[in-house]
């Protein structure tokens, strides 16, 4: 059409060319754009089908990265590499020589370089383990000195991961997890702490609030995921129904949904999971304490969960609590504890995952 109508105008055969290719030029460009456009909304409305994978002690291969991937078809993995509080003092030590490969800096960016590899997207979720187990949560300091302290030090080990998320492309950062108390009291940290952290990282970030401190939170309207570790508490029964226990997550559910609302912001589960023992919807964060080996429980707590949120817009996805590198010996049918592997739960998981 373009070539019939300049021949009719008379023009040269080099001005013929260069309008023609012009025109092609603008539509080539206007094809780009339409499929740029359809990228960046695909990539909002994807599903995070997540495993918080367990900072390995020694180096790991490719074989040990994809587990996730084949085993429950997950297309995300969150990091955690650790720092530690010897007690209740305002210094954070991380990045040591006696940490495991996996908690430190070299560990997490080669992580991130084999999970990308693989196909696999990246969340990078500092934690802290203070001495003796405290809960996170519970950290408080009654002097504004050791308040001070504590903040520069936290900054400092945020934003060397923050860094190294940018670095590597890792596709979401957590600023932290569970703190509450320091969450809530101190709240103009957390907001000049975001903006620090965007200053150098150019993903998406989220805050890992533990499910009984969301609705609390002050900065969410700064970052782009409501970050909640959905462990709330549902029933005592020793191995519920799917039925019962969508039941108990149904207040939950219309909380959130009302967060987000208000926040217009999507909700992702920074950690979701349960025990293979029976109760085990009854306390979820807690660690494993005995009890007998109940696969059906921990099946029918993951189909529920699964069944009340996945098909939820507002709901962006979420990273199953735990999964290790070592796949073949991880979890198994003597296994009480939280991870899913090689138990009859990874074919609930990869169902729902598949979608």
């Amino acid at each position: 059409m373009y070539i019939a109508i300049l021949k009719n105008l008379k023009l040269s055969k080099i001005n013929l060319a260069y309008v023609y290719f012009s025109a092609m030029k603008k539509w080539l460009s206007s094809i780009l754009v339409s499929l740029s456009v359809a990228a960046s909304l695909l990539a909002q409305t994807e599903k995070i089908n997540g495993v918080s994978f367990v900072a390995p002690s020694s180096e790991i291969s490719s074989d040990q990265i994809i587990t996730p991937k084949t085993v429950v078809n997950a297309n995300y993995i969150t990091l955690m590499p650790y720092a530690y509080v010897p007690g209740n003092v305002s210094t954070i030590k991380f990045n040591t020589t006696w940490q495991w490969w996996g908690e430190k800096a070299e560990g997490t960016r080669k992580t991130i370089q084999l999970a990308k590899a693989q196909g696999l997207k990246v969340m990078v979720k500092p934690h802290i383990w203070i001495k003796h187990g405290t809960y996170t949560g519970h950290l408080t300091f009654t002097k504004s000195s050791d308040w001070l302290a504590f903040e520069k030090s936290y900054s400092e080990y945020i934003l060397h991961f923050a860094k190294i998320a940018e670095e590597e492309k890792a596709e979401v950062f957590c600023v932290g997890t569970e703190w509450e108390q320091f969450a809530l009291t101190r709240p103009n940290f957390w907001f000049n702490l975001i903006k620090e952290v965007r200053n150098i990282y150019n993903g998406q970030l989220t805050y890992a609030a533990n499910w009984d401190e969301y609705k609390r939170i002050s900065f969410w309207k700064e970052l782009d995921f409501i970050g909640v570790d959905a462990y709330f508490p549902l029933t005592d029964s020793e191995t519920p129904s799917v039925a019962e226990l969508r039941e108990a997550l149904l207040p939950y559910k219309i909380e959130l949904e009302s967060i987000s609302k208000k926040h217009n912001k999507p909700i992702l589960f920074t950690e979701f999971g349960y025990r293979s023992r029976s109760k085990s919807s009854e306390r979820p964060w807690e660690s494993d304490r005995g009890g007998e080996v109940n696969f059906e429980a921990q099946s029918n707590a993951y189909m529920a969960f699964f069944e009340s949120f996945w098909n939820e817009k507002y709901i962006k996805g979420g990273f199953i609590w735990k999964w290790f590198s070592n796949h073949e010996s991880a979890g198994g049918n003597k296994h009480r504890g939280f991870t899913p592997q090689n138990k009859p739960v990874e074919k609930v998981i990869k169902d729902w995952y598949s979608y």
